[in-house]
């Protein structure tokens, strides 16, 4: 399988992060900094100042300096967290769903929203171009397929338990690139790079439109997935009690749009995020057993 690009496991993603300075979590649970860490749905320069309202609350809300790590991929946030480098990070579904399987001592606390009032949960699409005569999944048969990354719930685990539900071998009976993104994966399969490909909703529908990127028509999604559980923030379990109850009820109660404006950390539309959206809502672990029966699902080989 051709990757276009990133890939970073085990002792890279380690070195990755090995810029930032001790996290509570390394030093037994308490110190003045916090890391917050996570990655770009999307080719980003502006990761940090997109969570940058919601790392000021943290801070005030601690009363501790917020360090923000933006990460390569997924592999660099579990392993990151694993050795105590992230207190706070913000995960894919299937990435949480690996880590904790893994053993990272982490909690999910709340989770992303697009919308004031709404469910954090999204769906990954099935995209192609108007001409290519692919109608559904079982036309992906023999085509070139863009999924976004082995770690990605909408780009790559629920495209996979969707293919295999319509008689496709996601291993042989496709072509698969890993995009490395979900604008990447959108992307080439509009410029022909892909014959079709797989990326989360919004991307498609709106994120990638807003910025001119794509037009409106360009893409038709033949494929919807059932709805996902939105993106975790997880908490390290080594923190302070104390500091954990403060950063989830933060996240849970005031890390929203009219919250954060409300309280002066921003002004205007205020969206929250990499996905330009409301902020977070409250979740649990058990929010995330719906992944862990995909990955019943399709016996994908990270599941193991």
């Amino acid at each position: 399988m051709k990757r276009i690009s990133r890939v970073l496991v085990g002792l890279a993603a380690l070195g990755l992060l090995a810029g930032c300075g001790p996290s509570a979590a390394q030093q037994g649970g308490d110190s003045d900094e916090l890391v917050f860490a996570a990655i770009p749905s999307e080719e980003s320069a502006s990761l940090q100042q997109d969570y940058q309202p919601v790392l000021d609350l943290l801070a005030k809300e601690t009363g501790k300096k917020i360090t923000f790590q933006k990460a390569t991929d997924y592999a660099a946030i579990i392993e990151g967290q694993r050795a105590g480098k992230i207190d706070i990070a913000k995960y894919g579904p299937f990435s949480y769903v690996l880590a904790k399987q893994q053993g990272v001592a982490a909690t999910a606390v709340a989770g992303q929203v697009e919308e004031k009032g709404a469910e954090p949960g999204y769906t990954s699409y099935a995209i192609t171009r108007p001409d290519t005569g692919i109608r559904s999944l079982a036309d992906f048969r023999g085509k070139k397929v863009c999924f976004v990354d082995p770690t990605s719930t909408s780009g790559y685990l629920y495209p996979k338990a969707g293919l295999l539900e319509a008689g496709i071998n996601p291993d042989t009976d496709v072509q698969p690139v890993f995009a490395g993104g979900h604008d990447a994966s959108a992307i080439a399969v509009a410029k022909g790079d892909c014959d079709a490909g797989f990326a989360y909703d919004s991307m498609v529908d709106r994120q990638l439109i807003e910025k001119g990127q794509l037009q409106a028509g360009q893409l038709s999604t033949v494929w919807k997935s059932a709805v996902i559980p939105g993106d975790p923030v997880a908490i390290s379990d080594d923190l302070d009690p104390a500091v954990k109850d403060k950063i989830t009820a933060a996240l849970r109660d005031k890390a929203n749009s009219d919250a954060l404006r409300e309280n002066g950390f921003c002004t205007g539309d205020c969206k929250i995020g990499d996905i330009g959206g409301y902020g977070f809502a409250p979740v649990d672990d058990a929010f995330y057993n719906g992944i862990r029966e995909v990955c019943a699902t399709t016996k994908d080989e990270q599941c193991q």
